[in-house]
């Protein structure tokens, strides 16, 4: 399935998601020929992966080298319109975020979501604020499987509790996406 017809197909669970799916929709329509592609400067998508463990006690996060937190996996789709093989590489791949090896739960998209990116320095040039139209999917990995760090991304790769994703530790806004998704893999269990 393609990714727009994929997302079309998505239904939402909650009033946040149908409005993002209705901004990323909107986008995809305003920007036909670079949403897939870092160099639309205002919005692009993107494919995340939540792990998680095999019995969805604990969620594997990298420590994100720009936000300086602890984060889910993810990237830019760079072109591809395959969204769940865009998430699949960005968590496992050892060029990419983590080193180990993923199983998606579900070929479906977990979540819908449009994240803000503030303006930053990556690789010496400054990336102006922009969206990421995010597309998440769910996957389970080998709590004992080794781990790579990738120094120019992350700077640890970490199991953490699921019962740790509490205010105070992480953000507001990824309390509400890492619960969400916890809540959407239980569902589908």
């Amino acid at each position: 399935m393609d990714y727009v017809n994929e997302i079309n197909s998505y239904i939402p669970k909650n009033d946040q998601e149908a409005q993002d799916k209705k901004v990323i929709l909107d986008c995809i329509k305003m920007f036909p020929h670079n949403i897939l592609l870092r160099d639309n400067e205002i919005a692009h998508i993107t494919s995340s992966g939540f792990i998680l463990n095999k019995d969805f006690t604990k969620t594997l996060l990298i420590h994100h080298n720009i936000r300086n937190t602890w984060a889910w996996t993810g990237g830019h789709a760079d072109g591809d319109m395959d969204m769940l093989a865009v998430a699949t590489r960005e968590a496992e791949e050892e060029e990419e975020e983590t080193g180990v090896v993923v199983t998606s739960i579900s070929d479906k998209i977990a979540s819908l979501d449009v994240l803000t990116v503030w303006g930053h320095i990556k690789r010496g040039k400054y990336v102006n604020s922009h969206l990421h139209l995010s597309v998440a999917y769910l996957f389970v990995a080998d709590e004992d499987a080794s781990r790579v760090i990738k120094p120019d991304e992350n700077s640890g790769v970490e199991w953490f509790p699921v019962s740790d994703i509490v205010e105070g530790v992480f953000t507001d806004r990824d309390v509400y996406l890492y619960k969400k998704l916890v809540e959407q893999a239980r569902a589908w269990r």
